[in-house]
C-alpha cells in the first residue's frame, strides 16, 4: 500500500498536468453564454466581442490575443457538427481529449483508461475521491470538471432546429394545410427526425456557388429563379454564419431558390455594377420577381435567423401567376399570345409558394392562372370538368382543355417541384405538336384556297404592321363562318376597281382572313366596345400602322362585300381610330 499510494499520486499529478496543457479553452466562457444558448445569442456575444476587441479600436495589451480566442470560440459555436463534438469530447474535431466535462456526457465525467479487464483506479465525481477497485497493473481514473445539468437540446435529436423554428411552417406555403394537415395536401409524417436534422447539418459553404459577372449574367438576370446572395470581402468577420443560415434557407426552400456568394475582393467591377459592395459585415440579397417581371436585388436587414431570411425569400419568389376570380373570370379572352395556359384550383387565399416557383421557372413558356375555390360542388369548378381539389387545369395554343392533374398530393417542396416540372414539360411538348400540326393545316388551307382562322400566333404575319389593310371576318357560328369564307374566298380573287393615286395597288395590300369572334369578344372590343355581338356576321377593314378602322355590318351577298371592299381601297369611307390596340387571346 505504501508503494502504490506514490504511484497513484505521481500518475493523478501528470494527468493533472496533462489536462492543464491540452484543455481547450472554453469558447462558452469566451463568448459569456451558456450551453443553451441560441444561435442568435452566440452571434450577439460575437459581435459586440469582436467590435470591443478588434485591434483597430482596441490597443490594449492581450487585445490581439482576446480577438483570437473570440474568433475561435465563434467558429466552433457556430458550426452545429463543431459545438456537437465540443460538448461530447471538449474537442471540435471530434477526439476525446482532457475537456471540461459536459453534462449528459457519461454524468459529466470523463474517462481514462489504461488497461483492460481488472483495472485498479479512481473516479471523481460529486461525492469525492473513490477507489475503482480490481487487480493488475494498469489504472483507470476519471475526472469530473462539469456541473449538474441537463444536455443540450440539438436539432439532430429530432427537436426544434438550431435556429429557432420548426420546419412544420414550410408547409404553408404549399397548396394547403400543414404537416399536420393529412387530408387532400398529402400526408408529411415521413418527415421523421433524421429527415430535420439532415437538413440542419448539412455543410453550407460545399453547395453555395460562387457568382462572377459571366455566371451573373448568364444565369441569374431574368432567368426566373430567385437567388440568395451573400457580398463579401476574405477580411470580414461572420461569413461562416451568414453561410449557415444561408445552407438551412437553401435546405428549407429546395429547388425554390438558388444561394450564391459574390467575393467583392475578386469581384470588385461586379460589387460596384450591383451596389453591392459590403462594408463592416457580409450582405444578403435576395434577386427577386416582386415587383415586376424584371428581377432586381432586394437587401434583406432583418434579424439574422434562418427563419426571417426565409420568409423575406419566400417574399420575394416570382409573381408572375394572375390571381383570378373564376366566377368572373372568361379564359377565352386572356391574353397568352403563343404559349398554353395552365391554372391552379386551391383553397389558398394567396397564390401556393410552389406554383410561384413554377411560374418563375416556365416564366415566357406558359401563360400562369390561379383561383382560390372552396369545393369542387361550385359551378364554375365543375364547369372546368374538375371533380378533385387541387386541380390544374391547362389549355392548348388550339383552345383545348385538359385537367392536367387533380386531387394533388405533395410530400415536400423539392419533389413537388419536380413532379409538377414533369407535368408540364409533358403538356408543353403535347402543345408543340399541335401547333405544329395546326400551322401545317393552315399551310394546306392556303394552299387550297381556304381562309386561315386569325390567331395569336399568326396575327404578325397576316395583320401585323407591314400589312396596309386587314379584312377581318367575324363570325359566331359554323353557318355563318362558312358564308364569309365562301365570300371572301370570292372576292380575294378578284381585281377590283381602285383609283389610280392609290398607293397600294396591289392586291396584295390586301390580306383576307376569319375571326372565331365567340373566342375573341375582346378583339373586337378594342373597335367597338359592345364587341359587335348582336351580329352574326361582320366585316372589319383594319389598318394596322394607322390603327383605325371601319365596319361593314350589312347583308353578306357578293355584290355588297366587293362595293365594301372597293369603297375601302378608294377611300371612300371614313374610317375611325380604335379605342385600344386589338390583341388576341
Amino acid at each position: 500500500m505504501n508503494i502504490r499510494s506514490p504511484l497513484s499520486f505521481a500518475l493523478f499529478s501528470t494527468l493533472l498536468v496533462l489536462y492543464g496543457e491540452a484543455k481547450t479553452i472554453d469558447p462558452y466562457k469566451v463568448l459569456g453564454v451558456d450551453k443553451n444558448a441560441s444561435q442568435r445569442e452566440i452571434q450577439k456575444a460575437f459581435h459586440k466581442l469582436s467590435l470591443q476587441n478588434h485591434p483597430d479600436k482596441n490597443k490594449s495589451k492581450g487585445a490581439q490575443e482576446k480577438f483570437s480566442e473570440i474568433n475561435n470560440a465563434y467558429d466552433i459555436l457556430s458550426d452545429e457538427q463543431k459545438r456537437k463534438n465540443y460538448d461530447m469530447y471538449g474537442d471540435a474535431k471530434g477526439s476525446p481529449g482532457f475537456d471540461a466535462g459536459h453534462p449528459g456526457d457519461h454524468g459529466g465525467y470523463t474517462f481514462f483508461t489504461g488497461g483492460g479487464p481488472g483495472q485498479s483506479g479512481f473516479t471523481s465525481g460529486p461525492g469525492g475521491w473513490q477507489h475503482m477497485g480490481g487487480q493488475g497493473g494498469s489504472q483507470s481514473f476519471s475526472f469530473s470538471f462539469g456541473g449538474p445539468g441537463g444536455s443540450r437540446s440539438s436539432g439532430s435529436h429530432g427537436g426544434p432546429s438550431s435556429f429557432g423554428f420548426d420546419i412544420d411552417d414550410i408547409f404553408s406555403g404549399f397548396f394547403g394545410g400543414g404537416m399536420k394537415d393529412q387530408g387532400q395536401f398529402g400526408d408529411f409524417s415521413s418527415f421523421s427526425s433524421s429527415s430535420r436534422s439532415q437538413s440542419q447539418s448539412r455543410s453550407s459553404s460545399k453547395s453555395i456557388r460562387a457568382i462572377n459577372s459571366e455566371a451573373f449574367r448568364k444565369e441569374i438576370t431574368d432567368q426566373g429563379m430567385t437567388w440568395l446572395l451573400l457580398s463579401y470581402t476574405p477580411s470580414l468577420q461572420g461569413k461562416q454564419y451568414y453561410e449557415s443560415i444561408m445552407g438551412e434557407v437553401a435546405s428549407l426552400l429546395s429547388e425554390a431558390i438558388k444561394v450564391g456568394s459574390i467575393n467583392c475582393e475578386t469581384e470588385l467591377s461586379l460589387c460596384k455594377d450591383l451596389a453591392v459592395r459590403p462594408g463592416r459585415s457580409p450582405r444578403l440579397f435576395v434577386y427577386s420577381y416582386k415587383g415586376s417581371e424584371k428581377g432586381s436585388l432586394e437587401e434583406y436587414n432583418g434579424d439574422l435567423t434562418a427563419k426571417n431570411v426565409k420568409t423575406f425569400c419566400q417574399d420575394h419568389l416570382p409573381r408572375f401567376s394572375k390571381r383570378i376570380s373564376l366566377n368572373h373570370f372568361d379564359l377565352s379572352s386572356s391574353n397568352v399570345e403563343r404559349y398554353p395556359r395552365v391554372m391552379l384550383l386551391s383553397t389558398k387565399k394567396d397564390t401556393p409558394v410552389i406554383w410561384r416557383v413554377l411560374s418563375g421557372l416556365y416564366h415566357k413558356r406558359f401563360t400562369f392562372y390561379d383561383a382560390e375555390v372552396h369545393d369542387v360542388s361550385d359551378p364554375a369548378v365543375k364547369k372546368l370538368g374538375v371533380d378533385a381539389l387541387p386541380a390544374i387545369v391547362g389549355w392548348l395554343s388550339n383552345g383545348e382543355k385538359h385537367i392536367l392533374k387533380s386531387s394533388i398530393s405533395v410530400k415536400d417542396l423539392k419533389s413537388a417541384i419536380k413532379d409538377l416540372s414533369v407535368l408540364l414539360d409533358s403538356f408543353e411538348k403535347k402543345n408543340r405538336k399541335v401547333a405544329s400540326s395546326w400551322t401545317s393545316e393552315e399551310q394546306t388551307a392556303s394552299t387550297e384556297g381556304q381562309l386561315p382562322l386569325l390567331t395569336a400566333s399568326n396575327f404578325d404575319g397576316l395583320c401585323g404592321d407591314k400589312t396596309p389593310v386587314c379584312i377581318i371576318g367575324g363570325f359566331r357560328s359554323s353557318k355563318s363562318r362558312d358564308k364569309l369564307e365562301s365570300l371572301l374566298s370570292k372576292v380575294s380573287k378578284k381585281s377590283l376597281s381602285r383609283r389610280q393615286n392609290v398607293a397600294s395597288g396591289s392586291r396584295d395590300a390586301l390580306s383576307y382572313v376569319l375571326l372565331d369572334a365567340t373566342k375573341q369578344q375582346s378583339f373586337l372590343g378594342a373597335f367597338e366596345k359592345s364587341g359587335f355581338k348582336s351580329i352574326d356576321n361582320i366585316l372589319v377593314a383594319y389598318k394596322p400602322r394607322k390603327g383605325k378602322y371601319v365596319a361593314f355590318t350589312g347583308d353578306m351577298t357578293i355584290e355588297e362585300v366587293e362595293k365594301f371592299i372597293s369603297s375601302v381601297l378608294n377611300g371612300d369611307v371614313q374610317f375611325t381610330r380604335t379605342r385600344q390596340k386589338p390583341v388576341l387571346k
